[in-house]
């Protein structure tokens, strides 16, 4: 048997402990997986980034929410008693909230209580308020004949309550109630309200006899109004 060189036996030695080299494919290969994960992780932040509430949005969305966190408590009905029966109003709260609100602030303070409906003018309007701050019932008939030859596309329906335009104080709110589809009354009145029960009372009230300034001859007045979230 031949003898191994000792110089050999010590190359062989450096060949099995010499660590082997990781191959260019292998590290191009690596660094595209890193890269892979890298842009991954970097486009899933930027999805979600993106699908945040924009700031607009968010303004339009909180304001809402503090809206209606406002209107939680807010009566939504009003039941006028009167000597003639009860009459349920659903209140416009959205549509006019100033005028309901100023409504609601009189009736806890019991406004209309005794308060006389002094003007009913047959398939027109019934109204109750100061009897002393009313004016000539010459300019509503007028209005009405006025209005009755023109386009009735742009009216109010029957049974809607409503109160004058003009500046008042407490004893200046006045209530109308349309008793029929009448032309459009916007210049004078402000709608914050439609009857949702009681239609006959109303009705009632309006077929009382008057006289020639469309007065009632016997009162008809109101009691009281309460307020309610439901019916």
């Amino acid at each position: 048997m031949a003898r191994i060189k000792p110089q050999a036996l010590l190359q062989q030695s450096k060949k099995k402990k010499a660590p082997s080299r990781i191959s260019l494919t292998t590290i191009i290969l690596f660094s595209l997986i890193v890269f892979m994960v890298v842009f991954f992780i970097f486009s899933a932040y930027r999805h979600f980034s993106h699908r945040s509430v924009n700031p607009d949005e968010l303004v339009r969305y909180t304001s809402r929410k503090v809206g209606e966190l406002k209107n939680i408590g807010v009566p939504k009905y009003a039941i006028i008693q009167t000597s003639k029966g009860a009459i349920a109003v659903e209140l416009f709260k959205d549509g006019s909230p100033e005028i309901v609100d100023e409504f609601i602030q009189l009736c806890q303070k019991g406004n209309f209580k005794g308060m006389q409906f002094h003007r009913v003018i047959k398939h027109y309007v019934i109204q109750a308020g100061d009897i002393h701050s009313i004016g000539p019932a010459e300019q509503w008939t007028l209005k009405g004949k006025h209005y009755s030859q023109l386009d009735r596309s742009v009216k109010h329906e029957a049974f809607m309550l409503g109160t004058s335009k003009s500046k008042h104080d407490s004893k200046g709110f006045e209530l109308y109630i349309t008793t029929a589809p009448i032309p459009d009354l916007n210049e004078k009145i402000t709608v914050f309200g439609r009857v949702t029960k009681g239609e006959e009372v109303v009705q009632e009230i309006e077929e009382v006899d008057t006289d020639e300034h469309y007065v009632p001859k016997s009162a008809i007045g109101i009691m009281d109004v309460t307020l309610e979230q439901k019916l």
